[in-house]
């Protein structure tokens, strides 16, 4: 068994997080009503990924929500407001580039730039432009939850490029991320429209390229509708559902993605939250994966400190990776708001399991990360 722990580094990386108090507020406002916010964060995590045979352990920026800096602009127009976001990550060694094979970090490239986005709002809805969210992003990711921090939908940020271990011993070519997605959509070069309120109801449009990749011409299209409300007795909920399209430039055929996902957090403090989501691949002999997910959780504050939150999810998914094939991944975790330091600590550990006809060795990945926000 290969262990590579690396203690010092993790003791370095939570120090710098935990260390530093609570920043104020970086905003700074004009007497027209418009400010600039300067903000950011830092994810370190000490992941361990175990195979079934070995176990690999680094600390890294976790891709969950990895660690980033960003500016907004707000300033307002007469009846309306004229916002621009700029925001990108740092390019950390970062949870997504790393399997048993070693490391393979990138560090720093313009796919790290996440916002260059210029939007305009009023009564009559938003307009947006520039790089950032389709309609799509976050549709199957609504989660009232706190534990939601570490535990969601989207069940391989830490251990997505590890391949399966056969129960021969041999590594197979089918990765954690091969096996399994929640098909939520994504940031793009992008046109965007959304509607205004209307009984806590939202619309939207987008169009997309991906224009921070040079392999990818692709044209991406889709539309959505959410729902946020609270009801009497303090019961929050909170729903999305979006239709996505991916058109291929090569003409080799369009994907086609419907997900969604709902939410409810009752006064209690126990909430429940499922997604789910089909894929429809015209290409040819691309299979047509589908998924369910669920989750119950429970959040108080039973210390000083801040709120505590614990969940356990399941995840369902079919032909992933071919026809017929499923997979199955459960997780638990518990999240421990600080406050004084603005600070979200977690535990996490996630369980996959992958068929497809031969037997595979269960991948288990156990996740002690914190994420510092100013």
């Amino acid at each position: 068994m290969t262990v590579n722990y690396k203690l010092t580094s993790l003791a370095a990386a939570f120090a710098a997080t935990t260390a530093i108090p609570a920043a104020a507020e970086l905003k700074y406002e004009n007497n027209t009503g418009g400010y600039v916010l300067l903000y950011g964060q830092l994810h370190p995590a000490l992941i361990s990924v175990d195979d079934g045979e070995d176990t690999e352990t680094r600390v890294l920026d976790n891709d969950l929500s990895n660690s980033r800096v960003g500016l907004e602009l707000l300033q307002p127009f007469g009846n309306n407001d004229f916002t621009f976001r700029l925001e990108t990550g740092l390019g950390l060694p970062n949870s997504s580039e790393w399997n048993q094979l070693g490391t393979d970090f990138s560090g720093w490239t313009r796919e790290d730039i996440r916002h260059v986005d210029f939007a305009l709002a009023g009564d009559w809805g938003k307009f947006s432009a520039g790089q950032g969210s389709m309609v799509a992003d976050g549709a199957a990711e609504v989660d009232l939850s706190y534990v939601g921090t570490a535990l969601y939908s989207f069940t391989n940020d830490e251990n997505g490029g590890f391949f399966y271990r056969g129960t021969d011993g041999f590594l197979s070519d089918i990765t954690v991320g091969d096996s399994s997605s929640n098909f939520d959509g994504a940031r793009r070069g992008r046109v965007r429209y959304d509607t205004p309120e209307f009984s806590g109801f939202t619309a939207g449009l987008a169009y997309g390229q991906n224009i921070l990749s040079s392999s990818d011409d692709d044209d991406y299209y889709d539309v959505g509708l959410r729902y946020n409300n609270t009801f009497g007795g303090g019961v929050e909920f909170a729903a999305a559902i979006a239709y996505s399209v991916r058109s291929a430039d090569d003409g080799s055929g369009d994907r086609k993605d419907t997900i969604g996902s709902a939410s409810v957090l009752l006064q209690s403090g126990l909430s429940f939250t499922v997604a789910a989501g089909t894929r429809d691949n015209d290409a040819d002999g691309a299979s047509d994966p589908n998924y369910f997910y669920g989750k119950i959780a429970y959040e108080d504050q039973w210390v000083s400190w801040g709120k505590t939150g614990i969940g356990i999810d399941y995840y369902s998914g079919s032909d992933f990776v071919n026809d017929g094939s499923s997979t199955d991944a459960w997780g638990i975790a518990v999240v421990q708001r600080i406050d004084s330091i603005n600070t979200d600590a977690y535990l996490k550990y996630r369980n996959h399991d992958f068929e497809d006809g031969a037997s595979f060795d269960n991948n288990e990945a156990w996740v002690l990360g914190a994420r510092w926000k100013f």
